[in-house]
């Protein structure tokens, strides 16, 4: 198990409480834990706004559930996940020392209002922070009745920490597709905050390239399935739901991201990724900005994943900001300026540059990261006038 400080320094890093940071590296092992399980390794299979964080891309909320479908539908019940997280339990305690105590494993399996059965369970766990009272909890939402359309995958698990096993750790996933296609079915049904947050992140990136085609003919099986109509945006504008999507923007969003974006510039992004998902407009590919007369190491890509980069400022905020088009009020050469970040590089004499644009003026700059004296993350949205490199995902 890493150390309490190597959390704090996790922590400083990403702008959020310590227990946050905490229950993300607690959530690296749980999966690993299940993966490794000679049950629960083939027969559960992992989706959700957690699943894109941690294998896809850095969307930079730190969720605190895990969603699973569910291959075998006879695993659906108590005593059965009960033995079975009691295991995984021992596997995790073995291989990291994080306590999962097993008196704290509890599963409530129930019939949804579909009519199907499905179990919430709930997991205590004892890791690096040590705290007093009451342990902290994992929620997991387990069922059987969603439609997989296309194959899962077998996904890389992001896990920044230092005591990543040599061989990582891995989780059987929906492709990106799916999840694509699922946030969008399960945000026209319930607006949520998370949803929304999650489809708009998934629409930025556009160096995954996804199958426009292949996300819509999933998403029509699955609202065939769920017996709704596929959404357009007249569907988001029209839910009852739209209000009060607005007013827990804050309430569901805050206390998992590093700064809060306002809700208005999220749902003015969601006309665009919903056309283009019906083919109705196509991705704007935009240039890289410009990189002067420095001379740049091309080999070197920023990590697609959030890391500690010991800096004197914490980088992974920039990153969120650009991740979020949100402008940074920069602190350099003990003045203050209001730039959009849009690329990370280093150079051949390997200092490395943040490059970005003065948002009143659209002069592009590029600041070598060790000179930077601070960096506070604004409520200023900026429209991209340039590809933003700083938060690349990886493979798909």
């Amino acid at each position: 198990m890493i150390d309490k400080s190597e959390l704090i320094e996790f922590s400083r890093e990403f702008g959020l409480r310590a227990n946050v940071v905490e229950k993300d590296y607690v959530l690296g092992w749980v999966l690993a834990g299940i993966f490794n399980h000679p049950v629960t390794g083939s027969s559960f299979v992992f989706k959700g706004g957690t699943c894109l964080k941690k294998c896809f891309f850095e969307t930079y909320r730190f969720s605190e559930d895990l969603d699973f479908t569910l291959f075998e539908s006879n695993h659906m019940d108590q005593d059965f996940l009960v033995s079975c997280f009691k295991e995984i339990a021992q596997w995790v305690y073995d291989e990291s020392g994080v306590e999962i105590p097993q008196d704290l494993i509890r599963f409530d399996v129930y019939r949804n209002k579909r009519g199907f059965m499905s179990a919430e369970g709930k997991i205590g766990y004892r890791g690096p922070m040590q705290p007093g009272g009451d342990l902290p909890r994992i929620k997991l939402d387990l069922t059987t009745d969603e439609i997989l359309v296309l194959d899962p995958v077998i996904r890389e698990v992001h896990h920044p920490y230092s005591d990543l096993p040599g061989d990582g750790i891995r989780i059987k996933s929906y492709c990106f597709e799916e999840v694509f296609a699922e946030k969008i079915r399960a945000l026209a049904e319930r607006e949520r905050p998370r949803d929304l947050y999650d489809v708009v992140h998934l629409y930025r990136h556009d160096e995954l390239d996804p199958d426009q085609s292949l996300i819509l003919s999933t998403l029509e099986k699955k609202c065939a399935f769920k017996q709704i109509p596929v959404p357009t945006m007249d569907t988001f504008r029209n839910r009852p739901e739209r209000d009060e999507l607005e007013s827990e923007w804050e309430n569901m969003l805050a206390h998992q991201l590093p700064a809060l974006p306002p809700f208005n510039q999220f749902w003015q992004a969601l006309p665009e990724a919903i056309e283009w998902m019906h083919g109705l407009v196509a991705k704007t590919v935009k240039s890289a900005i410009p990189t002067g007369r420095q001379t740049i190491d091309i080999t070197w890509r920023p990590p697609a994943m959030a890391q500690a980069w010991h800096a004197a400022i914490p980088l992974e905020r920039i990153r969120f900001a650009a991740a979020n088009r949100l402008c940074v009020n920069l602190h350099y050469q003990n003045k203050y300026r209001l730039i959009e970040p849009y690329s990370l590089r280093r150079t051949q004499q390997g200092n490395i540059l943040l490059y970005a644009l003065r948002h009143e003026t659209n002069e592009w700059r590029a600041y070598r990261v060790d000179r930077i004296q601070g960096a506070e993350i604004t409520q200023t949205p900026f429209i991209p006038k340039h590809a933003v490199e700083l938060t690349p995902a990886g493979k798909l």
